[in-house]
């Protein structure tokens, strides 16, 4: 396996948990509803980018959901 199919097989694990993880998650306030947007926005661009072989990048995309969704929970926000 080369590593162009590692990094797609990654972006697909982990697109798989990150859409888990959203489906029991809800905005606790004003603040939770933004970072809800922006997880979602970047799993979406996580998608386009993935689509146009832009593997880096599609994977980066999950990273920052991955950490807004865990700041969201740590600050209270997201539950």
């Amino acid at each position: 396996m080369g590593l162009e199919d590692e990094l797609r097989a990654e972006i697909e694990k982990w697109s798989r948990r990150l859409d888990e993880a959203l489906a029991g998650i809800r905005p606790l306030g004003e603040r939770g509803g933004k970072m809800l947007e922006n997880i979602q926005a970047y799993r979406e661009d996580s998608d386009h980018f993935s689509r146009q072989g832009d593997l880096i990048r599609g994977f980066e995309c999950l990273i920052w959901a991955w950490a807004i969704l865990e700041i969201g929970r740590e600050l209270g926000q997201l539950g």
